[in-house]
């Protein structure tokens, strides 16, 4: 079949991720000796720079590892509630939801202390060599892309009248960051600096990312995020809040590695992040389909993908969250999705319909009920993370966003400007495999730290203000989060790291794509990874969004105007609410694979949106 690009194969080694500065950067350092985790950490850093809009340093991660020869494993870099994060507390202050900006949303950073962990652990060069691209592209500069200026220009009156050391980074002169033109963040570059030369004398390797990760949790990055913490910042509940955040909490948190909840499916094994993530929503679609599945593409196969999302999608409302022991065993049991599979039928549901595993009765949040019933409802707007969305003083769903204030995310009726967030995917000559999604800490969550040059983050906006729910905002215990990164393997062994951005539709598309890899053609004797993720491809919003205001759309879906009109017309007449999106605008993936019979490498990426890049020999 036609694709925009090739499946790149090698040997040597491959990255994809969602910048071409952040793949070269990676690959720089494979080239250099470098294995996979030494070059994510270097292409990690460098997204951080060159998506603020995206990511930052004090946003969150979670990371998939798959050693040669060893166990994939799940670095958890989502950060907890602080301890004053309480319910009440929020509540006191006159809120039903929490804000979708400003530092009363922020978690404990985790991003910074689980890239350090995977370079300890994992990789093999020194902090300098890993931090030298981002160093250098934060003080000499790079060329923008398109959206970062049109994030800024979106939030220009809110930096220079309210978070104006935003503006002194991102409007300089009053300009917003312009293609073709160089963008700098001196404060950023200068942070790196410092830390590096603080910690250069702790010993050795190990010894100096010891030392880095007690710079950032108690030394002069520590400070100035707290002290940014207890700034009073408007944010989208239209008042100036100060944050929970504590020198306490970044003392006492660190990044952990987990065990993976996997599936198996056909021979192949899926491997994502715990419930605290949206991971197993992807598992769940997978037991949710039938033993046979409807021509690939038609649409009978989007029909059955959509509504077994719809019911998946229920259950992580109701069930998944970090506050509550979450009954994973029996969502992914076969006597469980067997009775859920029955629930699929001719036509769309425009219903929130969650489970009941092992006899359990499922709630939903009071807030969730309302907007999943009430009239009239929110647009969707949690398609995506993080663009701007316009706030609501009063959060409720008879009342539509009204604020200037930014929140995140926006997506046009077409779903052509849909927010991302970042992705980045690495295999090495060895067969070591790293699949992450950075996010959070964008420039347009809450005003950069004057002393740092970068934001806090904003992920506790997916808790929910109300006791005895897995996703309640409890102190100490992590938001639920959207991101998403996979690995999977066949017969027991490592082939595949992929992932995407996109807030809730990051397992929607990462289904389509996997199904695609599954069973279609393969190219060149390998994987199409590349032919998987051109393929037309579509989301639906017919559940609570994850990000404030947490609307949602009933029988919606969403789908790109390169779709067979004919598929479109028969979702329509079945009773789906199709909207017609731009021909090129649902899915962000990257990916890399490795044939484990030859050690031959391949790797993809999306070239929706004009910046995903793939590299590699």
């Amino acid at each position: 079949m036609f694709t925009t690009r090739p499946t790149l194969q090698g040997t040597f080694g491959m990255v994809s991720s969602t910048h071409w500065l952040a793949s070269q950067s990676a690959m720089a350092v494979l080239e250099d000796g470098g294995n996979a985790y030494d070059a994510a950490v270097a292409g990690a850093f460098v997204l951080h720079v060159v998506e603020p809009h995206l990511n930052g340093p004090a946003g969150e991660v979670p990371i998939l590892l798959a050693p040669a020869g060893g166990e994939v494993r799940v670095l958890c870099g989502q950060g907890v509630a602080p301890a004053g994060a309480s319910v009440a507390h929020y509540k006191a202050l006159g809120l039903d939801l929490v804000p979708g900006t400003g530092p009363l949303a922020a978690a404990v950073p985790g991003a910074f202390d689980a890239w350090m962990l995977l370079l300890r652990d994992h990789g093999t060069k020194p902090l300098a060599d890993v931090l030298k691209y981002a160093v250098g592209y934060a003080e000499h500069g790079h060329p923008p892309v398109e959206n970062v200026g049109a994030t800024v220009e979106t939030v220009r009156e809110l930096f220079e009248t309210e978070w104006t050391t935003s503006a002194d980074v991102y409007l300089p002169g009053g300009k917003a960051p312009r293609p073709g033109e160089l963008l700098r963040n001196p404060a950023l570059a200068a942070t790196w600096k410092r830390l590096l030369a603080e910690v250069a004398g702790a010993g050795g390797r190990e010894e100096q990312i010891e030392a880095a990760r007690e710079v950032w949790r108690t030394g002069f990055i520590a400070e100035a995020l707290v002290r940014q913490a207890g700034r009073p910042t408007m944010d989208t509940s239209g008042e100036r809040h100060t944050g929970t955040l504590t020198a306490a909490d970044l003392a006492d948190w660190s990044a952990t590695y987990e065990t993976p909840a996997t599936y198996d499916w056909n021979g192949w094994t899926v491997c994502k992040a715990g419930p605290w993530s949206q991971g197993p929503v992807l598992l769940q679609q997978l037991a949710l389909l039938p033993p046979e599945l409807p021509e690939y593409g038609s649409a009978d196969y989007v029909h059955l993908l959509v509504e077994g999302c719809k019911l998946a999608m229920a259950d992580r409302e109701a069930w998944y969250g970090d506050a509550a022991e979450v009954p994973l065993a029996e969502l992914l049991s076969e006597e469980y999705n067997a009775a859920r599979r029955e629930l699929v039928g001719d036509k769309a549901s425009h219903e929130l319909r969650p489970g009941s595993p092992g006899g359990r009765t499922p709630r939903l949040s009071a807030y969730a009920d309302l907007v999943a019933t009430g009239e009239p409802r929110f647009d969707p707007l949690g398609a995506g993370e993080p663009t701007v969305a316009m706030g609501t003083g009063e959060p409720t769903v008879a009342k539509p966003p009204t604020s200037p204030v930014p929140g995140e995310p926006d997506v046009a009726a077409d779903g052509s400007t849909r927010g991302d967030t970042c992705h980045l995917d690495v295999v090495d000559r060895w067969g070591n495999m790293v699949a992450a999604t950075p996010s959070g800490g964008w420039l347009q969550s809450n005003p950069v730290v004057p002393e740092l040059g970068f934001p806090l983050g904003t992920r506790l906006q997916m808790t929910w203000l109300e006791e005895g729910l897995p996703n309640s905002l409890t102190p100490g215990r992590r938001p639920r989060t959207t991101l998403t990164p996979s690995i999977a393997l066949r017969d027991g062994v490592p082939v595949l790291a992929f992932g995407t951005p996109g807030g809730d539709q990051q397992d929607q598309w990462q289904l389509h794509f996997l199904l695609a890899v599954a069973l279609r053609a393969r190219v060149r004797g390998g994987l199409d990874l590349q032919g998987a993720i051109d393929a037309p491809n579509w989301h639906n919003d017919s559940f609570p969004g994850s990000f404030y205001p947490r609307g949602m759309r009933p029988g919606s879906v969403t789908v790109e105007a390169r779709t067979d009109p004919g598929i479109v017309a028969e979702l329509r007449r079945r009773g789906h609410e199709v909207t017609v999106g731009a021909p090129w605008s649902e899915g962000r993936l990257c990916a890399v694979a490795r044939d484990p019979r030859t050690g031959i490498l391949s790797a993809a990426a999306n070239p929706r949106g004009m910046q995903g890049y793939a590299v590699g020999r």
